[in-house]
């Protein structure tokens, strides 16, 4: 398959009384996420033509997407999100549509793929609100306890660490495949640098947590995901190191 149009001509003719080989049973109307959805999804990456991209996303895409974010939503019953349902299900919705060109067939299912990514994003997001409303119910009091310059210098570490990880995140995006040469430890390494761009504040998670997801995504044990871990911690502070005195990322 080459695109939208040769999906077509193949969607046309499973939908035939023509006899062809086929993976299990056909889909029922009750099923929202098929072998077919996924067909669609990688004829949309193959596709270049946008107003073709548009009419399969269009008729095919779309509506398994919002289906699957919302039944992801209601049965892991995510409470801490100050904005309406139907907005968190067009946020996740198109933070999918971001990540379908990363979609590779072959390389398992297209409806476990894409819930994993819909069920970690709204985990982050979840962990996140919920840290934000607990300072927001902590009381703010200013007394003589309070250390006014520490403060200012510890806002101004804040601010210099989230520049620091933005300006690391893009190094190892660029430099991924020279630092790891094996599939496995760039899958790791991608998911890292994922939960990296996707969390307000990484403090919000425990390691354990950390470790969960990296796993849930990756099918990976423990000591793969550790090995991974160990390289990216020694590049991160040594980096750090130098950016501390330079003001900038020069490894």
């Amino acid at each position: 398959m080459n695109g939208v149009e040769d999906f077509y001509k193949w969607l046309e003719i499973e939908n035939s009384d023509v006899p062809t080989k086929r993976r299990g049973r056909k889909p029922s109307k009750k099923q929202y996420f098929t072998y077919i959805t996924e067909k669609a999804i990688v004829a949309y990456n193959l596709e270049s033509d946008q107003d073709l991209r548009n009419k399969v996303y269009r008729e095919h895409i779309d509506h398994p997407f919002n289906k699957l974010v919302e039944n992801i939503y209601h049965t892991f019953k995510f409470s801490y999100f100050d904005v309406p349902y139907e907005d968190v299900k067009c946020e996740v919705v198109a933070f999918l549509n971001e990540k379908i060109t990363k979609f590779t067939e072959g390389k398992g299912k297209a409806f476990s793929y894409f819930s994993i990514i819909a069920k970690n994003y709204l985990i982050i997001q979840n962990n996140a609100n919920y840290a934000k409303m607990k300072r927001r119910a902590e009381p703010t009091l200013i007394d003589e306890t309070r250390d006014i310059t520490n403060e200012r210098h510890m806002s101004d570490y804040q601010e210099s660490l989230k520049d620091f990880v933005k300006q690391w995140s893009g190094w190892y995006d660029e430099n991924i495949n020279v630092v790891f040469t094996n599939k496995r430890d760039i899958l790791v390494a991608d998911t890292i640098l994922e939960l990296f761009r996707t969390v307000d504040n990484i403090e919000n998670f425990n390691k354990k947590a950390l470790y969960i997801l990296i796993r849930e995504r990756t099918g990976l044990k423990t000591q793969n995901i550790t090995k991974v871990l160990n390289v990216m911690r020694a590049d991160f502070a040594r980096m750090f190191k130098t950016y501390s005195e330079n003001g900038s990322i020069q490894y």
